[in-house]
């Protein structure tokens, strides 16, 4: 089954009803990953760089409170709705505005201020983007985000440095974020493929949420650039579909709150956040900070097959 978007009219709600995809909610998620991480960060082993990445979520929150989407490419969204239903805002396809350039010169605006950002490192990515010009932005955007989409680079395309890459996402995902939160659809589950990729702009998730409550166990993935949400039932592989069996692994017992689901068709984790089991779980943090799992499943020798924003893989 695949996903695909249509009109907010023709969806169809009732009782026990499993929503096929959950746009972004209109409220900023930044603030309260901010303060998720500055609370992980509490005796952690990497808590330098939880609280580095705590200063980037609000900058990012006030990025997103100074600069909402403009109304004209508000509007533009239900337009580019009945053109694609599968992958309206493919991030190959979509015709990005200069709203998200705006949004980067904004965010390094607030960066500058945040007292974690003077590192050499960041402050040598920040200068180099603040001394490039909107071509070579532009050009540095379409490379990065051919290389997350695992697609091959264009002859000329040239991968922005891993500092540069970090902060050029952080606005990207807060475009498309925006994006996202203003179409005007639902989803309908169809027949058809590639259900690890998002249906709404076709990248991989950061991770899957399962749901407590009403739907308690319900699986969503989380997309890792515009934060769209999408049902994939449990028993499936999020990454290859496969329906064989699945281990499961965490780093303390049965009912720990974050989990590394694994396949052994395609070789690959995706970690799992169980809401019941803490419900304070910010999916974007707490997988963050628990990078001891990652290190766990990487010397089993399996491979990762979402991306977290906050700390994007090695490009080549």
């Amino acid at each position: 089954m695949s996903i695909h978007l249509v009109p907010e009219s023709e969806r169809a709600p009732g009782v026990g009803h499993i929503a096929p995809l959950r746009l972004p909610a209109a409220r900023l998620p930044y603030a309260a990953r901010a303060s998720r991480l500055q609370h992980l960060a509490q005796g952690h082993a990497m808590a330098e760089y939880l609280l580095w990445a705590a200063e980037l979520a609000s900058a990012q929150q006030a990025t997103a409170e100074a600069l909402p989407l403009p109304g004209p490419e508000a509007a533009g969204l239900a337009a580019a709705l009945q053109q694609r239903t599968q992958t309206p805002l493919h991030s190959a396809l979509w015709p990005r505005s200069a709203h998200w350039l705006a949004l980067l010169d904004e965010l390094l605006n607030r960066m500058a201020q945040q007292p974690r950002m003077q590192t050499a490192a960041i402050r040598q990515a920040w200068a180099r983007l603040q001394q490039a010009d909107t071509a070579r932005r532009e050009a540095w955007a379409d490379a990065l985000l051919t290389a997350l989409r695992s697609e091959a680079p264009g002859e000329d395309a040239a991968l922005p440095e891993a500092g540069v890459a970090q902060l050029l996402w952080s606005a990207l995902s807060l475009y498309w974020r925006q994006l996202a939160s203003q179409l005007p659809a639902a989803g309908r589950a169809e027949p058809g493929e590639q259900r690890h990729l998002c249906p709404v702009c076709g990248h991989v998730p950061t991770g899957s949420l399962v749901l407590a409550g009403a739907q308690a166990g319900v699986r969503y993935l989380q997309c890792s650039l515009c934060e769209c949400q999408w049902h994939v039932v449990r028993s499936q592989c999020s990454n290859c579909d496969s329906t064989h069996a699945l281990d499961y692994w965490c780093l303390e017992d049965e009912k720990a709150p974050i989990k590394a689901e694994s396949c052994n068709d395609c070789q690959t984790y995706l970690k799992a956040f169980y809401q019941q089991a803490d419900h304070l779980l910010e999916l974007v943090a707490d997988d963050l900070a628990s990078l001891a799992l990652d290190a766990e499943m990487e010397d089993k020798e399996l491979a990762r097959s979402g991306i977290n924003p906050l700390m994007l893989p090695l490009l080549t």
